[in-house]
């Protein structure tokens, strides 16, 4: 793996880090996630991140449905790094957070800005700084599968860089811009590993696959 040089180590990970709560948004290691930053706390957070190590971590709330300004959040979260950001006329923040490792919420921390801080806990994710290069996808069955997954759902895809694309970059992407609900895109992020990871993402995609075809042949 090409190592960049502004990649924090595992030693390096901060104590505590600025955390943004959005539903059905799922970042990974080393996925790249675009944001639009807009309300002003979360322009608050960025000013800080920016000026501290970059970090901020994504997190999804415990009930969807809550709308309070303070929801109840998931135990487990992504910790991304601002690896790229511009402003606009109109006062918001376009950034691009890359992943650098998943953390397990010990407590939350007051704040003085408006958003919201944890303390992280980055053990048990160790081996997320370290990209695999496992060879866990079955291509072919993934390829037909996605096929008609990306058809039902008006999806455009570019095949031949997708057979090109090595695994975990595959799966990291997929599982992150694929249409799945806020419990598939918590469930991918919690697995223990990329080959399981890899097989939940094939599953959710058949089964999906599955479930509307069954719901077109119903109809009629």
């Amino acid at each position: 793996m090409t190592l960049n040089p502004f990649d924090p180590t595992f030693e390096s990970l901060p104590q505590s880090i600025p955390v943004f709560p959005l539903t059905g948004v799922l970042l990974l290691p080393r996925g790249k996630l675009p944001l639009n930053i807009f309300e002003p706390r979360y322009l608050a957070m960025m000013q800080d991140a920016l000026a501290a190590d970059r970090m901020i971590g994504m997190i999804q709330p415990a009930d969807p449905a809550d709308r309070c300004r303070n929801p109840g959040l998931l135990d487990v979260g992504c910790a991304g790094r601002i690896t790229s950001f511009s402003e606009t006329e109109d006062g918001r923040f376009l950034v691009t957070l890359t992943g650098v490792c998943r953390f397990l919420v010990t407590e939350e921390v007051p704040t003085t800005r408006g958003y919201r801080r944890v303390v992280p806990d980055w053990s048990p994710f160790a081996l997320d700084l370290t990209e695999d290069a496992c060879q866990c996808i079955d291509r072919p069955r993934l390829t037909s599968a996605l096929r008609t997954f990306f058809q039902q759902h008006g999806m455009q895809a570019n095949w031949d860089a997708i057979e090109s694309t090595p695994d975990e970059r595959l799966v990291t992407t997929l599982s992150m811009i694929c249409p799945f609900g806020p419990r598939e895109k918590q469930a991918l992020l919690e697995v223990a590993d990329l080959p399981q990871r890899a097989d939940m993402l094939l599953a959710l995609i058949e089964m999906a696959v599955h479930d509307r075809r069954d719901g077109e042949a119903a109809r009629h």
